[in-house]
C-alpha cells in the first residue's frame, strides 16, 4: 500500500475505565469532563475532513463541524479552510435523513457506501449530501475510499470519531496513524456494550494494531493519551 497516495488517519475516542464508549443500549452521552471536548475541537483544527459512522451521526445531535469561531480561526492559521469537509460513512446506505448533520451546510457532505445499496436509497443519499461515492462490493473498501478522497477532495488529515465497528474496520485495513484517547473513571459494564474498536476482532496476537505510546496527561481524573502506529 502506497502511503502517500493516502491520508494520515488519525482517531479520536473517549472511553471508560473498562473500554466502553457508550452504555449498553448505545444512547451516547458525552461522560468525559469538559476539556474532552475543547480537545475534539483541536483535533478537528488540524483535519481537512472530520469521518464518523451513520450511527454515530444518527445518535448525536452533532454536526461534524469545526465549531466555535476561535477554532476557525486556528484552522486559517493551520493553513485549512474555515471548515472541514464532512464525511459520513454507511456500508449500508441507512443514514437518518433528519440527522442534525443535514440541517448545517457550512461544508460539504460526502457520504461512502457500498454495492449493496440499491438505486432508489442511492438517489436518497443523492439528495441529502454534496457527493455519494460508492466503492466496494459487499462492504465498503476503506483504502480505495481514502485513496479517493486524497485525489479528488484534497484530504490530507483525516480525524475518524467512530463509532467502534468504523474503528475496527480502519484498523483491520492498517490505516490508522494516530490514536488519541481519553480514558474516565467510569465503569459501564455490559456484554454488548460497544468498545473502541468493535467487528469481528482478530484470531491470533499476531494479527493486532500494534502502537506506541506517544504521550500522555493527565487533566483531573480523565487521562489523555496519544498512541502512534509503530513502524
Amino acid at each position: 500500500m502506497n502511503r502517500h497516495s493516502l491520508p494520515f488517519v488519525f482517531l479520536n475516542v473517549a472511553m471508560t475505565a473498562d473500554g466502553k464508549i457508550a452504555p449498553a443500549n448505545r444512547r451516547f452521552k458525552p461522560f468525559a469532563g469538559p476539556r474532552d471536548h475543547e480537545h475534539l475541537l483541536a483535533l478537528r483544527a488540524t483535519a481537512d475532513a472530520v469521518m464518523a459512522g451513520a450511527r454515530t451521526v444518527d445518535a448525536d445531535r452533532i454536526n461534524l463541524g469545526a465549531g466555535p469561531a476561535k477554532y476557525r480561526r486556528r484552522r486559517l492559521r493551520n493553513g485549512l479552510a474555515e471548515q472541514n469537509l464532512r464525511i459520513i460513512v454507511s456500508g449500508t446506505g441507512t443514514i437518518n435523513p433528519q440527522a442534525e448533520i443535514f440541517k448545517h451546510r457550512f461544508s460539504p457532505i460526502i457520504i461512502l457506501t457500498s454495492e449493496l445499496v440499491p438505486e432508489k436509497k442511492l438517489r436518497q443519499l443523492r439528495s441529502l449530501a454534496d457527493e455519494v461515492k460508492t466503492i466496494g462490493r459487499k462492504e465498503i473498501d476503506f483504502p480505495g475510499a481514502l485513496r479517493w478522497l486524497r485525489a479528488k477532495w484534497k484530504v490530507k488529515r483525516l480525524l475518524c470519531e467512530g463509532g467502534g465497528e468504523l474503528n475496527a474496520s480502519l484498523f483491520a485495513a492498517g490505516l490508522v496513524d494516530e490514536l488519541n484517547l481519553t480514558i474516565s473513571p467510569l465503569v459501564f459494564g455490559g456484554r454488548t456494550s460497544p468498545t473502541l474498536a468493535d467487528g469481528s476482532g482478530v484470531q491470533r496476537l499476531a494479527k493486532a494494531a500494534r502502537l506506541h505510546l506517544a504521550s500522555m496527561k493527565r487533566i483531573g481524573d480523565d487521562v489523555f493519551l496519544v498512541y502512534r502506529k509503530e513502524q
